[in-house]
């Protein structure tokens, strides 16, 4: 049995743009609302937060904390999915 969803697995299989933020792993509608309002509407607006934060584990999870109200869990899937991608595509 597979560690990663089947939306992580799709994710990071797949060209990011014009993805909408609900398509990264760990954000759904609630998040994904939470993070529209702050202007990221996108997946490539999360993953250019990912990058800005140098890829750092904790500064980008502690964004998620501060932004959103998404658990420690999604917050972690939402870094795994930035981090695959950005390994296998950049």
């Amino acid at each position: 049995m597979s560690s990663t969803s089947k939306k992580h697995q799709a994710f990071c299989s797949e060209p990011m743009k014009g993805k909408p933020v609900t398509a990264v792993p760990g954000i759904g509608k609630v998040t994904g609302s939470q993070l529209k309002a702050q202007g990221y509407s996108k997946a490539t607006d999360v993953l250019g937060k990912y990058l800005t934060v140098n890829e750092n584990r904790n500064q980008f999870q502690g964004w998620m904390e501060n932004t959103t109200t998404a658990n420690a869990g999604h917050q972690g899937a939402a870094y795994n999915a930035m981090r695959e991608w950005s390994d296998n595509n950049l």
